[in-house]
């Protein structure tokens, strides 16, 4: 049984940083591709960052230089650290991981950015 486990959310003042991390069981963890997805309330659910099994990374505009999505095939781990944190930062994040038509998902975990 393939499990997706985020951890790290919370409550964050703006500038502030979290580290979310999303630990895999149940699957060959290093040929899946990997990403951070989040979802704001009342907006749709879009990809923050990406990272391919070959390392390639990749980021939606608007947390380009905040935001570093990282792997530990060793550990099954995904990582985004996020940094300088905003209020338009808060959503639930969601890790996926893919391959071909194979997707999987972690059930998600809140990230609240506010003084």
């Amino acid at each position: 049984q393939v499990q997706l486990v985020e951890s790290g959310g919370g409550l964050v003042q703006p500038g502030g940083s979290l580290r979310l991390s999303c630990a895999v069981s149940g699957i060959i963890f290093s040929i899946y591709n990997l990403a951070w997805y989040r979802q704001a309330p009342g907006k749709q659910r879009e990809l923050v960052a990406g990272l391919t099994s070959g390392f390639r990374t990749n980021y939606v505009d608007s947390v380009k230089g905040r935001f570093t999505i990282s792997r530990e095939n060793a550990l099954n781990t995904v990582f985004l650290l996020m940094n300088s944190l905003k209020s338009e930062d808060t959503a639930v994040y969601y890790c996926q991981m893919s391959r071909a038509r194979d997707q999987y998902w972690g059930q998600g975990i809140q990230v609240t950015v506010s003084s």
